[in-house]
């Protein structure tokens, strides 16, 4: 097991040290032509931004897709209720139909980062992780009820946990372009 570890830390030290090599080479070649700096600024392009070469890990790819499964079925339920508000009779059609707005509003964030997953995004990780630790709670809530919401709970809870575990490990993050923190 120690091995693996010392592995994977030497693999993201590698990671790392190529980084900053990167960084010192754009650094300097930005001194030495000026102008190459503002035409990378002007047209947006940077290191950072740049997707990551290689094949995308299975882990990320899998992570991606949950995070997507799950905005699909926040936007069918938003949308769900929103008919339902409008269409329907409820007893508030406002409130259904402000619940459903807020659904689909909030089935965006787990569509963006799944999106930004696929694509390798650095920045995709943060909200992906968010979307995961809210979906705790619910899941909590869903297990505590009777009949199918217990299932539903059930799934949420493990989907949820699925895709926190999937990007924590380390061949997602160095796929993410996230390394260990400098000391």
């Amino acid at each position: 097991m120690s091995s693996k570890k010392s592995a994977t830390a030497k693999k993201a030290q590698r990671a790392t040290a190529r980084k900053a090599t990167e960084r010192k080479a754009a650094a300097q070649q930005a001194t030495t032509r000026p102008d190459a700096g503002a035409a990378a600024k002007a047209t947006g392009a940077t290191t950072a931004d740049a997707a990551p070469t290689g094949p995308r890990p299975t882990r990320l790819t899998v992570a991606a897709a949950l995070a997507a499964a799950e905005g699909v079925v926040l936007l069918g339920f938003g949308v769900y209720v929103l008919i339902m508000g409008l269409a329907g009779d409820p007893e508030s059609p406002q409130q259904a139909e402000m619940l459903g707005v807020t659904v689909v509003a909030l089935a965006l964030l787990p569509l963006l980062a799944a999106r930004g997953l696929w694509l390798r995004r650095r920045w995709s990780r943060g909200p992906a992780m968010i979307t995961q630790l809210m979906a705790l709670p619910v899941a909590w809530t869903l297990m505590q009820n009777g009949g199918a919401l217990i299932a539903a709970g059930v799934v949420t809870a493990i989907a949820a946990l699925a895709v926190l575990a999937l990007l924590i490990n380390p061949t997602a993050t160095e796929a993410l372009g996230i390394g260990p923190r400098d000391a």
